[in-house]
């Protein structure tokens, strides 16, 4: 990686952020600008790169984690529940992201476009994965990023650039993991399915054996690849989509703790505050009361 390339794709972030904030004009583009540490955040990472260009992140699924440092990305292949922090940042050196979101369907169009006669690998890739920020994936970055200057360019040549940068990754380090997202039968695109389902149906009762077959998989088989990918059991997976859609509940409208527990599938409003509270620190109640009131803190300092 050459410095000074780093140093003009973080001038280009940084002025997009100051014009426009985190939603760039670009789609799938955004930014992530801190000039302090924060955190935990939590969230679901869709398939996508966020490249640290200022400051460090730590992400963590399950009980793995995933350092990125300032010249480092980190690339998701599924839907993954995350909790993270910004780990590094200050005023005289703002941690800065840039997440470009990772389209399967033109990782699919390109392995179809150029096969390759490679068997894929035997393991089943983790669903994240962090690797050092090349020269041959940061020009095309401030290409994309410079696009934003040009509204009238954006439709045709950014998704030409948003293409080049996902032939970049899957001849990189980590392409074959996004090259099993590519193919309909790879162990990451037949987990990625069930994930589908579990995030559509999150508030039902969860099945392994249905979602086994939703993958095309033993149930056994499954739960194996299952973990491997994501870091969680099924049951686990489920329980942090549940519990982070409460939380959202509760943030956007201050909805009763015993209704948001029903609404995303828990039958003991006990068993949602405990595991609400293991989870964010603080029963569900008082954690919504604590965030609304330092959402309405910033807004009128």
């Amino acid at each position: 990686m050459t410095e000074p390339r780093l140093d003009t794709l973080r001038e280009r972030a940084l002025e997009l952020w100051r014009s426009h904030g985190r939603e760039t004009p670009l789609p799938g583009v955004f930014l992530a600008v801190s000039d302090s540490p924060m955190g935990p955040i939590h969230g679901v990472y869709q398939p996508s790169l966020c490249a640290v260009l200022q400051g460090a992140k730590v992400s963590r699924v399950g009980h793995r984690t995933y350092r990125y440092d300032e010249g480092k990305c980190l690339i998701t292949s599924l839907d993954v529940p995350v909790r993270a922090e910004i780990i590094a940042a200050s005023e005289e050196r703002p941690y800065v992201g840039l997440i470009v979101n990772i389209d399967p369907v033109v990782v699919a169009e390109l392995l179809l476009e150029h096969a390759r006669t490679e068997p894929p690998p035997h393991p089943t890739p983790e669903a994240l994965a962090v690797h050092c920020l090349e020269d041959e994936m940061i020009d095309p970055l401030t290409r994309l990023l410079d696009m934003a200057g040009h509204p009238g360019d954006i439709p045709v040549l950014a998704p030409m650039i948003q293409r080049e940068i996902i032939w970049r990754l899957l001849n990189g380090p980590q392409g074959g993991m996004l090259r099993q997202t590519g193919l309909t039968d790879g162990r990451l695109a037949r987990i990625g399915r069930s994930i589908a389902w579990v995030r559509e149906n999150f508030t039902q009762t969860l099945s392994v054996p249905h979602l086994a077959m939703l993958a095309g998989m033993s149930p056994a088989t499954f739960h194996r690849h299952f973990k491997a990918a994501t870091a969680m059991t099924p049951v686990q997976f489920q329980k942090s989509l549940r519990l982070q859609e409460a939380r959202r509940l509760l943030l956007s409208e201050g909805s009763d703790v015993a209704q948001v527990g029903f609404a995303i599938g828990y039958e003991s409003p006990s068993q949602f505050s405990r595991e609400y509270r293991r989870m964010f620190g603080a029963p569900p109640g008082r954690d919504g009361a604590q965030i609304r009131h330092a959402v309405a803190a910033d807004s009128h300092a």
